[in-house]
């Protein structure tokens, strides 16, 4: 009699994804990000963008080779992680200094943790941060080339408020790929059809910036509006919060998560020294995931009673 029942670790069934599809979904929905921000900064865009991107992949690759392993930049990865660096950065960022961060990023933050899975913190995230501490270049954002007239500091440095429809197009300071909304929700809504990402972390990030604007703002709406298309909270809470490996892979993990990033956000940027908190936020958060997955992990079955 022939044996019907075998035996096998999990998972039990595949969906056919791979590391290579969910990161190539990823660049696509970066892609509208990135095309507004070369038609609103120019071609001094495309420069930083294509520095961080072969930067991160070089850098990988040459890792790898110097360690005599097989080489992962066919996971599209590294590419993902020089994306994100570029379009977090001003367009007016130097070439060398979009080298260094993408050194740091993929050797320091990724490669020397262990590569792909092992890295406890987001590489573009951190890349920027140390970018932020170690080049003062990256204060002096810069400004569209498509209008006459544009403002002398970003919507959240400025005291004068931008327009909402400002806002949704990108024609204000800012960097890269952060300015323009409206490309960074079609990415978004890309991401979620493509159940890539879920709902949890952009949700309650974005959220929670919201409520506590409006309140802070004296019960603004329109105030509480321009908090959540200023500065980047919308590709840090759709496209880095969501990593993951950084962040949590429960429901409710994601949505402390969300929550913690979002109130972080919003300290920052009302009583802190920074005009923009979301890097730091994701940063601090991507820390404390390993606690927040243990505070919210699903009980197996059959286990956790008293008398287990």
């Amino acid at each position: 009699m022939n044996n019907q029942l075998t035996l096998s670790v999990s998972p039990h069934i595949h969906s056919g994804r791979t590391t290579r599809r969910i990161m190539l979904d990823v660049l696509i929905a970066l892609l509208p990000a990135a095309v507004a921000g070369v038609v609103i900064f120019g071609l001094t865009s495309l420069i930083v963008i294509a520095s961080c991107v072969v930067g991160c992949v070089g850098f990988e690759a040459l890792f790898y080779v110097i360690r005599k392993k097989p080489i992962p930049v066919g996971d599209l990865s590294a590419a993902v992680t020089g994306l994100l660096l570029g379009l977090n950065l001003p367009a007016n960022t130097p070439w060398w200094q979009c080298l260094i961060g993408a050194l740091f990023a993929m050797v320091v933050v990724k490669g020397l943790f262990g590569g792909l899975g092992a890295n406890p913190v987001n590489p573009a995230i951190t890349a920027r941060v140390f970018m932020l501490v170690a080049f003062t270049t990256l204060a002096k954002p810069a400004f569209p080339t498509i209008v006459d007239t544009v403002s002398s500091a970003t919507p959240l440095a400025s005291e004068t408020p931008t327009s909402l429809t400002d806002l949704l197009l990108g024609l204000h300071g800012g960097a890269i790929g952060e300015t323009c909304a409206v490309a960074l929700l079609v990415g978004g809504i890309y991401l979620l059809c493509r159940r890539v990402i879920t709902w949890h972390i952009p949700v309650a990030f974005i959220g929670t910036v919201f409520v506590a604007s409006f309140f802070m703002e004296g019960m603004d709406l329109t105030a509480a509006l321009a908090a959540v298309l200023s500065g980047g909270l919308l590709i840090g809470a759709i496209f880095m919060a969501t990593d993951y490996v950084t962040s949590p892979a429960t429901p409710w993990g994601k949505i402390i998560f969300g929550l913690g990033a979002g109130l972080i956000t919003f300290l920052i940027r009302y009583f802190g020294v920074y005009p923009e908190g979301v890097s730091f936020a994701i940063l601090f958060m991507n820390i404390i995931t390993p606690y927040i997955s243990s505070w919210t992990k699903r009980k197996v079955f059959g286990t956790g009673g008293k008398n287990a």
